[in-house]
């Protein structure tokens, strides 16, 4: 008999209109995430957990359902947050090498995200131990299989500093997904995830970040970059015009010239002169 192995609920690739993305968090989700932990725990209660997670699971939006089901896992799931997400990680499937391939499948790992988030930080959960490492450690094994951009962001609420240190080693991995986590989790304003008040106020602790992603070889780390760069410039155009025009004087590639253009966007639409002569400089290939 082949020995089970963790697996996860095929998803189409892109949002179906008409179809409310709350269903990728059903019970077939919730059944085959009782299934991948099975696999590697036995013990696992896996009807009572299934039972609990599907008690009030039917109103709940797709964020709340990552939710509700997370604060299940931590009712059923042994010991403590470490040896509890010890498991979690290893029920997971293998890790993703290839940018944007998993579509909206990935969301079944909505829960973990929130599971690190909630429970990741506090020695309570922990033993008295602190769960900072272990913490880290899970967000680099999950963001390669979804993303860890919402679970990262209130560890960078927290504890800034610490959790800076980490996404700049973070920088050079090897996996595209690790990259841009080190970006799109930093993101001041990104859609759906909290919102990062003090980068809002001050991003210049993000900017060695994006210096170090700006010429990234995935396309996929480059968007995210130009997507942080869109968000600096809502509160801050000024910093992100002096950016790009910089990179430009430097002599940008194509590829770079495109991340500038898709960075001033929003400002250029509404006719901002400056942005518009940024974008008229980039003229890079479009992407």
């Amino acid at each position: 008999m082949t020995p089970r192995a963790p697996t996860i609920p095929s998803a189409p690739s892109s949002i179906q209109k008409g179809t409310p993305l709350k269903h990728l968090l059903g019970q077939a989700a919730i059944e085959c995430l009782a299934h991948n932990i099975q696999c590697v725990d036995s013990a696992f209660p896996a009807g009572q957990f299934c039972t609990t997670a599907l008690t009030g699971l039917e109103p709940l939006a797709i964020m709340q359902r990552g939710r509700h089901i997370a604060r299940t896992l931590h009712q059923f799931l042994p010991g403590t947050y470490a040896e509890a997400v010890q498991v979690l990680m290893a029920s997971l499937t293998p890790e993703q090498l290839d940018a944007e391939t998993m579509g909206l499948a990935g969301f079944f790992y909505l829960p973990h995200s929130f599971f690190i988030s909630e429970y990741g930080q506090d020695a309570q959960h922990n033993a008295g131990n602190d769960p900072f490492e272990v913490s880290m450690l899970a967000l680099h094994a999950l963001t390669t299989r979804f993303t860890a951009e919402f679970a990262i962001r209130p560890f960078l609420i927290q504890q800034q500093q610490r959790t800076l240190e980490q996404v700049n080693r973070w920088v050079t991995d090897p996996n595209p997904h690790v990259r841009r986590l080190c970006s799109e989790g930093a993101r001041p304003r990104l859609p759906w995830g909290t919102r990062l008040a003090s980068f809002v106020a001050d991003p210049t602790p993000t900017l060695p970040i994006l210096e170090r992603l700006k010429e990234d070889p995935s396309l996929y780390v480059r968007r995210s970059v130009a997507n942080h760069l869109g968000d600096i410039a809502k509160d801050h155009p000024d910093l992100v015009y002096a950016t790009c025009e910089r990179w430009l004087r430097e002599g940008a590639s194509a590829d770079l010239q495109w991340l500038i253009r898709h960075a001033v966007r929003y400002p250029a639409k509404g006719g901002n002169a400056r942005a518009l002569k940024i974008r008229s400089a980039a003229k890079g290939k479009v992407v």
